[in-house]
């Protein structure tokens, strides 16, 4: 592998096309990402591995399968026939496109299919899942929206993933930290089954820390959260704004989702709507970094996270293939 490239990281996207091309700097690029530490065998963690330079793959020494392995081996790339410099684009463009990119967009900017654009978008999002633990704390927003079309025109197929509320539509929790220790706030949104009680409440009491000041609009299914939280509401039909009794934040949140989705989704299929909300929200979090942070936050994630075309389909029996 080469050692003699460009030491200047991309900071626009033309930059990063160029840069990326040379897929020898794209490869050191990966491993520098995933192995900080220096290159190991993903079967058996031997780090004496050989370079095979014909080929950019390494060979370990230990008898096993697949003793042969690319830095795409154990990430979203894994049997992926597009090479890493596209591979980065697309990270690029998704991560810090802040409306998103479709994959007819994609299709046409990196030359690939739009089927292999729109596989390539979901494993992108797969490496934007945070998977974080760590509760929310603070001040602390929380509310519910409803995205899609009328179940009344939805195919049947579609009617069982949406849950209820909302004229059919998908329900979605927000939850947003105002500001975090970087001095930033944060959300977490996910696909939820319905707005009632005993949904919202389980799911706000594991993503925030008790003793957080919580805020939410007068929806009753948060009666009840006083007991863990300093809990203070605002009747949108009353007023949007008491003081610093609001939901303005996570409310941005669901107008940058919305016109993600209706301008550059148009139709997003409800069993898929949690990577999509995974997406925006990886931006709305990393708002404050440039472009580049961004981008190797994202590639820095690839590996553990494989993706096959048969689990985002839902051909291999799975109903949620997210």
């Amino acid at each position: 592998m080469k050692t003699d490239v460009p030491l200047s990281e991309p900071q626009t996207l033309i930059e990063a096309v160029r840069y990326f091309a040379d897929l020898d700097v794209a490869l050191r690029t990966m491993v520098e990402l995933r192995w900080p530490a220096g290159v190991h065998c993903p079967t058996c963690g031997r780090t004496d591995v050989r370079f095979i330079a014909t080929r950019r793959m390494w060979e370990c020494k230990e008898k096993h399968p697949r003793k042969q392995f690319s830095a795409k081996v154990g990430t979203i790339f894994e049997d992926s026939p597009i090479d890493l410099g596209k591979w980065f684009a697309a990270i690029w463009m998704v991560a810090n496109c802040k409306n998103g990119i479709s994959s007819y967009e994609m299709h046409r900017a990196l030359g690939v299919t739009q089927k292999t654009a729109w596989f390539m978008d979901h494993r992108i999002r797969l490496a934007m899942k945070t998977g974080s633990f760590l509760k929310l704390s603070g001040e602390i927003e929380a509310d519910e929206t409803f995205i899609g079309g009328l179940a009344k025109n939805m195919h049947e197929s579609k009617k069982k993933h949406i849950g209820t509320g909302g004229a059919g539509k998908a329900a979605v929790l927000g939850i947003v930290q105002r500001t975090d220790e970087r001095g930033k706030s944060q959300i977490k949104a996910a696909h939820i089954p319905n707005v009632r009680r005993s949904t919202l409440q389980p799911v706000i009491r594991e993503a925030v820390e008790p003793g957080s000041h919580l805020y939410t609009d007068a929806l009753r299914s948060y009666l009840g959260l006083s007991d863990a939280y300093t809990h203070e509401t605002i009747d949108h039909a009353a007023a949007f704004v008491e003081g610093n009794v609001h939901t303005n934040s996570v409310e941005n949140f669901w107008s940058l989702l919305k016109r993600t989705l209706k301008g550059t989704y148009v139709s997003v299929d409800p069993v898929h709507l949690d990577a999509y909300l995974d997406e925006q929200a990886f931006r709305f979090n990393e708002r404050k970094h440039n472009d580049g942070t961004r981008f190797r936050k994202v590639a820095s994630s690839v590996a553990g996270r494989r993706l096959t075309y048969a689990e985002l389909t839902g051909k291999n029996g799975e109903t949620k293939p997210n």
